[in-house]
Parts: C-alpha cells; structure tokens; sequence
C-alpha cells in the first residue's frame, strides 16, 4: 500500500511538474505572439509598402525596399535549394536505400537542420562575398539555399519511401524504366509532402537574420540587382529595433507583424494540405 502511494505521490508532482513548464512556456509564447501582433497591427498602412524609408530622424517612409529585396532572395533560394533538396533526398530515397553511405548523409542532413545559420553565412562570406569584393544579393539567396537543402533532402526521402514499393514494382512489370518509376508514379503519390516540406523550409529561411548580415548586407535603396548589397526585412527590422528613432521602432513592429504573418499562413497551409492528404488516404 506504501508502495502505490509513494508511486501516486511521484506521478502528481511530475504531472504538476510538466503541466508547470507547459504554463511558463505557453505564456512567454502567447506574450511575445500578442506583442508582435498588438504593436505591429497598429503600425501597419500601405505607406509600409509602398514607400522607400525615410532619412534618419524624418518620421514616415516605408520599407518597399526591403519587402522587395527580400523577396528577391527568399525567390532565388527557393530555385536554387529545392531543386538540389528534391534531387537529394529522391537520390537516397531510391537509389541510396539500405545504404550505409545513404544513412550517414541523412545524419548529416538531421545535423545540419540544426545547425547555427550564422555559421552558414560565415562560410558563405568566405566562399563567396570575399573573392567577389563586396556584399551581394546572390550570397544571401545561396547562405538560404544551404540551409533550405537538408530540410528539404529529410522531408523528400521520408515522404518517398512512405510510397509502398508494390507501386514501383508494379510499374517495373509493365516495363517502365526507373526514371519514369520515380516521375509519373512516386512523385505523384508524394506531392503532398514534397510541397508540404518546401512550404515549411521557405518559411524557415524567410525570418533569417544573421546569415544575410554576413552576405547581403543591407542597404536603404531599392534594388534589383542581385549583384549588389540587397536591402531584407529581417536585417532592416534588427537595425531599425536597434535604432534610436521611434519611427523605426514603428516600421519594425510593423515589418515583424507581416513577418510573423507570413510564417503563421505558411504553417497553416502546411498542416492543411497533410490533413487534407491524410483524410483522403
């Protein structure tokens, strides 16, 4: 009786234990959450994106430059990582399974997903932004690229072998060669999940910071040359938050609210196309 008493007494304090941690840590996410959404809301208007920011210390202006540099970027990402991530993680999806050699890319993949972004944009300052002379649009894209690539190659090999084999085998029967196999048969059943993990990592490469400070740099122009230094929201909300004005302070609450937005609308497409996928399965 002391035994399932003592065993009662252990479950209720780790319980009130658990539910505590859960408390603390949904508040300073809920805090943060409503900050970002109260704050920025109220400084959001068309002048945010359509006009170019004012000079230091002149209330008004807007970030049009920045929205439009970091889309530039985020876009060149996206068509330089998604091919690669796609093409990897079919690559050990298909023709590296049950390999050892697949296993320990995967490892490093899972590694990589974690790792600090501005580790990444260090190694891309030295690889590129160095030997070219100066910052770029184009170092930035590929600082996101590299970081956008292992989540795809993770979520591209686990969506495709969630395919049953029996379909490749199928297709194998009645001649069809394993390229075909791959396109018109494996690709169609995983499309859900392909897009699924794409929209996931464009909305993790899309509130990066500290990899664009080492390759695009910033600047408070309107550009669209890739081959210059780029303007990007996440870097002109950090130096406008660090900034002595409190019209900068405006632009970048409001700048963190069309940020945030954008993360939420993707995540929520996300989770919608896998339940959608999952309820027709």
């Amino acid at each position: 009786m002391n035994l399932v008493k003592k065993r009662k007494i252990k479950n209720v304090i780790a319980l009130s234990v658990s539910v505590f941690a859960a408390i603390v840590g949904l508040f300073w996410l809920v805090f943060i959450l409503s900050s970002v959404l109260i704050k920025g809301a109220s400084s959001l208007n068309l002048s945010l994106f359509l006009n170019d920011p004012a000079p230091p210390g002149i209330p008004g202006g807007g970030l049009r430059c920045a929205f439009v540099g970091q889309a530039i970027i985020t876009l060149i990402a996206t068509l330089v990582g998604v091919p690669i991530g796609v093409l990897g993680g079919t690559f050990l999806a298909e023709y590296g399974r049950y390999k050892k050699y697949s296993e320990i890319i995967s490892s490093l993949a899972d590694m990589m997903t974690s790792f600090p972004s501005i580790v990444v944009g260090v190694f891309v300052y030295t690889v590129m932004v160095r030997p070219m002379g100066h910052f770029n649009g184009y170092a930035g894209a590929v600082a996101l690229a590299i970081i956008m690539i292992p989540i795809i190659v993770r979520t591209t090999e686990e969506t495709l072998k969630l395919i049953p084999w029996e379909l490749r085998e199928a297709a194998f029967a009645l001649g069809a060669p394993y390229y075909r196999v791959i396109k018109d048969i494996v690709f169609r059943g995983a499309a859900t999940g392909l897009f699924t993990g794409i929209l996931l990592s464009v909305a993790r490469v899309a509130v990066e910071t500290a990899p664009l400070l080492f390759t695009s740099f910033n600047n408070s122009f309107l550009t669209l040359n890739p081959n210059q230094p780029m303007p990007s929201l996440t870097v002109t909300i950090y130096q406008y938050a660090m900034g002595p004005y409190e019209a900068w302070h405006r632009l970048a609450w409001g700048a963190s609210f069309v940020i945030v937005l954008f993360v939420l609308i993707m995540s929520v497409l996300g989770r919608w196309i896998i339940n959608k996928r999952y309820k027709n399965g």
